[in-house]
């Protein structure tokens, strides 16, 4: 056991002792420079500072196409580079914007065409998916819209009395033809 011992001794001697060589020697000052560079860069965000965050149509009526543009400046110390850009649902569609960078200073301007669906109160998020620190902005459109004229009336449930037990029965109804039995409206 001794011999195992000191022979493993004598072995670990040898490894520690050959590996004299200075770890700092084989630093490359090209390398660390390179890295001193990309990590100062890496903390240079481009910002987008937009004209306005939100855009109110004001009253609509229902199902009239509206569109606004909406307006930016890269105010940050990098290019700015949007990827996409997107809304909450499908009636507001983003659309013309440039999918080449933007240098520090200049600007660029993107469409939002929204088509007058919903009712009262409507307030839609477009989602800006872009190379800035957050890697997401927001901009929002608001609309009051009001009721279609031409709407049909919303139908109101009917009852007939039963057969032969004297209570009333419910009759549903529909405007959609074909769809008897049950609303969508």
């Amino acid at each position: 056991m001794k011999k195992v011992l000191l022979g493993l001794s004598a072995f670990c001697l040898i490894a520690f002792t050959s590996c004299k060589e200075d770890a700092s020697k084989k630093i490359d000052d090209k390398n660390v420079a390179e890295a001193a560079v990309r990590d100062a860069n890496s903390t240079n965000f481009p910002i987008i500072t937009f004209d306005q965050k939100e855009h109110d149509f004001g009253e609509i009526e229902a199902k009239t196409q509206v569109e606004t543009t909406f307006k930016y400046t890269n105010t940050g110390a990098a290019p700015l580079v949007i990827t996409d850009i997107k809304s909450t649902c499908g009636c507001t569609v983003p659309k013309d914007w440039s999918k080449e960078p933007l240098a520090v200073g200049e600007s660029g301007e993107f469409t939002v065409k929204f088509n007058g669906s919903g009712k009262n109160a409507v307030s839609k998020t477009i989602t800006v998916t872009a190379n800035t620190e957050g890697g997401k902005e927001t901009v929002k459109i608001k609309a009051f819209v009001k009721p279609d004229p031409n709407a049909p009336a919303t139908p109101v449930k009917a009852t007939t009395p039963a057969a032969s037990g004297g209570t009333l029965q419910t009759v549903k109804s529909s405007t959609q033809p074909g769809h008897e039995g049950h609303n969508h409206d």
